[in-house]
């Protein structure tokens, strides 16, 4: 059995400080913790209930398979704000069958963002 204790997704972007003005600046998620030094040096992202790390650096393509769900209070909010910052806007928010508004960003590296809000009536948050 595997007890995990923590968790955190790992990005090795091509352009280690291109994503780190990204996830700290663009997206305003608050620093953990740095180590190194330099232009190759990691920053730990606070990600909700997990950490997202930045660190070394990738000579490839992005994978298809990787997506970041980050669940955020207004989607319309972060959508206005993501676009007036320049970011890559792969579909604008949409409420889903499912009933979950999501709307979908990329990183400067083409890694894709799920960006979602869960209505105040929806099962996740509310049980009768």
């Amino acid at each position: 059995m595997v007890q995990v204790l923590s968790s955190r997704v790992l990005v090795r972007p091509a352009d280690p400080e291109r994503s780190r003005t990204f996830y700290g600046g663009t997206l305003g998620l608050e620093i953990y913790r740095e180590f190194g030094t330099g232009p190759e040096r990691g920053t730990v992202y606070f990600l909700g209930g997990g950490f997202l790390e930045v660190s070394g650096r990738s000579d490839g393509p992005p994978g298809r398979t990787l997506q970041l769900w980050l669940q955020v209070a207004d989607v319309a909010a972060a959508h206005d704000a993501l676009a007036a910052g320049g970011v890559e806007i792969l579909r604008p928010p949409v409420r889903e069958p499912w009933g979950l508004i999501e709307m979908w960003v990329a990183d400067p590296d083409g890694h894709r963002l799920v960006l979602v809000e869960v209505p105040a009536d929806h099962p996740l948050r509310y049980r009768p």
